[in-house]
């Protein structure tokens, strides 16, 4: 069974459900299990993006005005 039936199916169960408890739980559990963006970067990504958090951090910063500049 592939993706798009299965989630058909899920759906066609969960829409035979009553329980507003059970409703509540899987609710919870989806929203729980959403991914974090973070996750889905490539390492090159993420080292690029904690590269930029560590020159912050250590005061190397470019104003909004000056990256308008640089871009105009």
């Amino acid at each position: 069974m592939d993706i798009k039936t299965s989630k058909i199916e899920l759906v066609k169960i969960i829409l035979n459900i009553d329980n507003d408890n059970f409703i509540k739980k899987v609710t919870d559990f989806i929203n729980n299990e959403k991914s974090d963006f973070w996750n889905e970067l490539t390492t090159s990504e993420q080292a690029e993006i904690k590269k930029g958090i560590e020159q912050l951090d250590n005061g190397k910063r470019t104003s909004y005005k000056d990256v308008l500049k640089k871009i105009s």
